[in-house]
């Protein structure tokens, strides 16, 4: 019997492919596009180009035209704008830097889609994310795995997929390279074979993340002090949200040397500015801890660590702790860990699970 996958079509190459393969290897294959928001939710004309726009579902639809199957769009944008973007603001007005993308991979995109797929027939969901997944017999759970791709690896932001949502997804170019992608693309004469990548977030499109928390918000950031590490005051900062860890440009003071933003805090609206040095920290506690090659952590494992999308990974040891956070403990100082973003822990190029970052340490 053929698998019957619905593929997430985002308008892109990527996903665009995966469908293809997916035809070509006897699937019974339908696309999807998801509408996650208009550009009035983000205080943008409706002519501006954006993420999920028209002009992203009509090249979704010629693909599926071309190859010949269906193509729906499913609306999503209440559950988006909830789970992803007001988290996103709430998440930042905390003093924390979010990474949106894992939200709508969890939230939408691999649960609310996979749902969605089951409810209507479909075996699998498909998407064009460059990962693998592999079922280990010998533990009975499913394993993601980093892309043979190394620098399209995307195993970062799908650290939360549970095992049910591993059980019905799909990865059809784990194996392949980006420019195998863009190869075959070309061959087909897919219409989208030559367009860019998306970048940056997709609902802040000019970059201006503080202007979109405050228009979200409806509150502007209270101004407050730039403090050193010792306390002493720098001078004034344009509220919180303008800051993250690691940050150098945009303070608007003048040092003897390069200063970065090494702390926020936000219960005294203070920026923390320090030295290179200072950014370093040898540990971290995450929280919301997902497991994915391990069911849980009951001792301390050795692993490596990704803190960032584009950082290397730093070999690191984990702890379990009795509120069900976890320590992870670095075998050198990391720089410009930051609460709100990711902690990802793997075993060789297997994912063994992640959290949030709560916060850094020393210990």
């Amino acid at each position: 019997m053929k698998k019957k996958v619905m593929v997430a079509m985002s308008g892109g190459v990527d996903s665009s492919v995966a469908a293809a393969l997916l035809q070509e290897q006897g699937c019974e294959v339908c696309g999807v596009t998801l509408k996650l928001f208009s550009n009035s939710d983000i205080g943008i004309e409706e002519r501006t180009r954006t993420c999920c726009s028209l002009e992203d579902v009509l090249d979704a639809r010629s693909v599926a035209y071309k190859l010949g199957f269906d193509h729906y769009v499913f609306n999503f944008g209440e559950h988006f704008k909830e789970s992803v973007m007001s988290r996103f603001v709430n998440e930042y007005l905390q003093g924390r830097t979010p990474n949106p993308c894992i939200d709508c991979n969890r939230f939408v995109k691999f649960g609310r889609l996979i749902e969605r797929a089951l409810l209507l027939g479909y075996d699998y969901i498909a998407t064009g994310h460059y990962a693998r997944v592999e079922y280990n017999e010998a533990t009975g759970r499913y394993e993601l795995k980093k892309a043979r791709d190394a620098s399209k690896d995307q195993t970062y932001v799908l650290y939360a997929l549970t095992q049910h949502e591993l059980a019905h997804t799909l990865f059809p170019f784990g194996d392949m390279l980006k420019s195998e992608v863009r190869e075959y693309a070309e061959r087909r004469g897919l219409v989208n074979a030559r367009k860019p990548d998306s970048q940056d977030i997709c609902f802040v499109v000019d970059g201006n993340y503080a202007g979109f928390i405050e228009e979200a918000s409806g509150a502007k950031s209270e101004p407050g002090y730039f403090v050193d590490t010792k306390g002493s005051i720098l001078g004034r900062h344009k509220g919180l949200i303008h800051y993250t860890i690691g940050q150098r440009r945009g303070i608007g003071l003048s040092f003897d040397g390069p200063r970065y933003v090494v702390d926020k805090d936000v219960e005294r609206n203070l920026v923390v500015i320090g030295t290179e040095e200072e950014l370093y920290k040898n540990g971290l506690v995450a929280a919301d801890v997902n497991w994915i090659s391990i069911p849980s952590l009951d001792g301390p494992m050795s692993v490596t660590v990704k803190t960032r999308y584009s950082q290397k990974e730093a070999p690191a040891t984990i702890f379990p702790n009795d509120d069900g956070t976890v320590t992870a403990k670095f075998d050198q100082p990391q720089r410009a860990i930051t609460p709100g973003q990711a902690a990802v822990f793997y075993n060789g190029d297997s994912v063994v699970g992640g959290g949030t970052i709560l916060k850094s340490i020393n210990y």
